[in-house]
Formats: structure tokens, C-alpha cells, sequence
């Protein structure tokens, strides 16, 4: 992949529409074709949507019987899915804003992965999504959030900004390829470029916001959230995008040159640091001698959430050595560090959700039922003394079937979609 000059300023490849029709269409009989005819990902796609069936079934049992069928009670109002979905979000805004930066600001891409990576962000979008709605205990009730609605309140406004932003990320992927067949100004990508980025960072501090402006909970309740959960997208997005094209790559569906991955790698590693970086900062800022959420600190490190607490520095660590190691920048590790650092992010996620509602900001007075919360019968000091919350089976069921959705729109889209660069059809290559 070349690089050219624009105007004084060093533009991506992406942003080449010169390319003849020819090539363009050549690029997509080519890329429809071996796409067709790859078996490997026909048995995706049927798997995909085998396990999205057995989702679907699972949640109509749990529409059926009611939400008494979770481990999800009063104290512990938020589970699984609400976690999924925060996961999702960081997964989508991540891929998104490594597609748009190069293009917003006409600086070298990373060889034409644009188009994978605004796609994995629609299908981590609908997962997002597929989510919130299997969390709804009555679905078919959803238009009165809009009759309803209270548009002071951070769930409305997320509501909003991410279905602004599926329709965006759409709308972002169809320019590229209208840009592609010489249909489009690179200034009015561009343009579309920086509404797009603005979006993307908007749409995971909206969701921070949710949890950070709840002064009742402690560990929710910092400014830092906002810019944590941009750097946490940051993190798990650019894994997920660097792991799928390296994947491509060895399936024969792109031709990336190896140092566009070593600068995806490079920049993993540093979207890595930083967001340890936040995460420290918020960890001092809790435990210093005198701090209010020393109980936090406590809970997190040896505490009952110990387990993902270091999970995610140790995974998240590794995938910083290896990303600026030079001698540890093969493709496999490379993709086992982008595997580490998705972990550690999830596991960030269930700290902050199940660890928002270890800490009893209220004390209970009266009886207290299974209805209330899972371990009823040890009293608010065995609530509180372990993991409340843990998700029932058939939560874990749900959930799967949601994300075998987002896999399989992913996968349709690779096999009827030309996301691959144009320039890998040319004639000459």
C-alpha cells in the first residue's frame, strides 16, 4: 500500500479515488467471489445462526416465565447484559474511531482496513443493542421510552445518541464505498470522517455517564469515568480490529502489509498505557490515606473481584510488552495480546458494574426475601461479604445468542460486501 502526497499533507490510500471503475469492479466480482465460494466462512455463518436460533428460544423462555428466571435482583438491578452491553459499545466506538481518525484528518491510514473496521462496529453496534432489549423485562412496551420520555435522564440520552450512531456508522461505511467508485468528494468523506469520530466519542461518554452522574453508588460516582471509557474503547476496539484483519490476512481475504500491523500494534500498546494510566490515577485517587473509597481499592485487589481486577492488569500488561517488543511482534502473539487486552477491558466492565453495587450506600431495614437479592439467607453481612451476583444459564444462553447475532451479520457482511481495499483487485497485484 502507498502512501501519496495531498496538498502538503500525507493522506491514506483509502483516500485515493482516482482508481479507475475498472479496478472497482473488478475489486468486488473478486471479493464476492472468493468470499462465495470460501467454505470456512459458509460454516461461520451457519454456526452463527444455529446458535442466535437457540438465543432467540432462550430468551422467549425468559420472556415467558419473567426476569425472576436471572440471578438479577433488587440489590443487583444491572447483570450480564448491561455489562455485555457496555462491552459492545467500546467494541463499536473503538473500530469506528480507528476507521474515521485517518480520514478526518488526512493522515496515513493502516492499508485499507477501513471498511472491516466500520463493519465490525455496526455488528458490535446491534450487539450493543441486543442486549439493552433482552435486559427490557417487557420489549414490546419500548415505544413508550419515547412517549414517555424524560430527556433529562443519561439512559434516554444514550437511547439517542446509539441508535444516531448505528444509523451513522451506516451511512459512514455506504460513503466509503460510494467514495470508492469516484461517486463522493474526499471532502465530503472527510466531513462525513468527522461527524463520525465525534460520534463514536460520544456515544461511550453518554454510557459512562449513565453510571458516573449516580452519586449513590461510589464506585460510579468520578468525573474520570467519561474519559476512561473513551480509552477503554480505544483499547478493546483497536484489539478487536488488529486481531480480525491479522485473521483476514491468513485467510487470504486481505493482503495487509505487515507494517500496517506493526502500527496498529504500536498504537494498541499505547491506547494500553494510557488507559492503565486513568485507571491508576482513579485507584490513588480512592485509596489515599483518607479517601472515601478505600473499600473499593480493598474489593477490588483482594476482595471478591480480585479475580478480573488482575486478570485485567496482567492481560492488559502482556499485550503492551508484546505490542512494543519488536521481537515479540509475531502475527500469533500479536493476536494473543489483542485477545489479553479485550479480556482485561470485559473484566473492567464487571468490576464496574458488579462492584457499583457490592457497597451498601443504604442499610435495609425489614425482612429480607430472594426476591431482593441471591443470598437471602445469610443477611446483609453475607450480601455483601462475597459476590452477590453471578448469572444463571440461562442468561449465559441469551447473551451467546446475542453475540452470535453480531458474528453473523459480521460474516454475511464479509461474504456479500465488498469491504476489501480496491486497490487489492488491481490487475497488476
Amino acid at each position: 500500500m502507498s502512501e501519496y502526497m495531498q496538498g502538503g499533507v500525507i493522506a491514506d490510500d483509502d483516500l485515493d479515488f482516482s482508481a479507475p471503475r475498472q479496478r472497482e469492479r473488478a475489486h468486488e466480482a473478486v471479493g464476492a467471489r472468493a468470499a462465495v465460494k470460501s467454505p470456512a466462512l459458509n460454516i461461520a455463518i451457519g454456526v452463527s445462526a444455529v446458535v442466535t436460533v437457540i438465543g432467540l428460544v432462550l430468551w422467549a423462555m425468559q420472556l415467558s416465565g419473567g426476569m425472576v428466571q436471572t440471578a438479577m435482583r433488587n440489590l443487583d438491578s444491572w447483570g450480564l447484559y448491561i455489562t455485555g452491553f457496555m462491552f459492545f459499545v467500546g467494541l463499536s466506538a473503538g473500530g469506528l474511531i480507528i476507521s474515521s481518525v485517518p480520514k478526518a484528518f488526512g493522515i496515513a491510514g493502516f492499508g485499507g482496513i477501513s471498511k472491516v473496521a466500520v463493519f465490525s462496529s455496526i455488528a458490535c453496534t446491534v450487539c450493543a443493542i441486543g442486549l439493552v432489549v433482552v435486559d427490557m423485562g417487557q420489549p414490546f412496551r419500548v415505544w413508550e421510552l419515547f412517549v414517555y420520555s424524560n430527556m433529562g435522564s443519561p439512559l434516554m440520552w444514550d437511547i439517542i445518541v446509539l441508535a444516531t450512531y448505528l444509523i451513522l456508522s451506516c451511512v459512514y461505511l455506504w460513503a466509503q464505498l460510494r467514495a470508492e467508485r469516484g461517486q463522493m468528494s474526499a471532502v465530503a468523506l472527510r466531513v462525513i470522517s468527522v461527524v463520525a469520530l465525534v460520534c463514536a466519542v460520544l456515544v461511550h461518554s453518554v454510557t459512562a455517564w449513565i453510571f458516573g452522574l449516580q452519586q449513590g453508588h461510589e464506585m460510579w460516582h468520578t468525573a474520570l469515568l467519561a474519559p476512561w471509557f473513551v480509552s477503554s474503547a480505544l483499547v478493546c476496539g483497536t484489539a478487536l480490529v488488529m486481531a480480525v484483519v491479522i485473521g483476514l490476512r491468513a485467510a487470504g481475504y486481505l493482503a495487509l502489509d505487515q507494517a500496517n500491523v506493526v502500527k496498529l500494534a504500536k498504537l494498541l500498546g499505547a491506547f494500553v498505557l494510557v488507559d492503565l494510566y486513568f485507571f491508576g490515577c482513579d485507584l490513588l485517587t480512592e485509596a489515599f490515606p483518607g479517601g472515601s473509597g478505600a473499600e473499593v481499592v480493598a474489593m477490588l485487589v483482594s476482595g471478591p473481584l480480585a479475580p478480573y481486577f488482575w486478570t485485567e492488569i496482567v492481560g492488559c500488561a502482556a499485550c503492551a510488552v508484546i505490542c512494543f517488543v519488536p521481537a515479540l511482534r509475531t502475527n500469533t502473539l500479536l493476536v494473543i495480546g489483542s485477545l489479553l487486552a479485550i479480556a482485561g477491558i470485559f473484566c473492567k466492565r464487571v468490576q464496574l458494574l458488579v462492584g457499583g453495587f457490592q457497597i451498601a450506600n443504604l442499610d435495609y431495614a425489614g425482612p429480607l426475601t430472594s426476591m431482593q437479592h441471591t443470598a437471602w439467607d445469610s443477611g446483609l453481612s453475607g450480601i455483601y461479604g462475597g459476590m452477590v451476583y453471578w448469572p444463571t444459564p440461562l442468561e449465559f444462553g441469551v447473551t451467546l445468542g446475542v453475540v452470535a447475532l453480531g458474528f453473523l451479520i459480521f460474516f454475511l457482511g464479509l461474504k456479500f460486501l465488498p469491504l476489501r481495499p480496491a486497490e487489492e483487485a488491481s490487475p497488476s497485484k
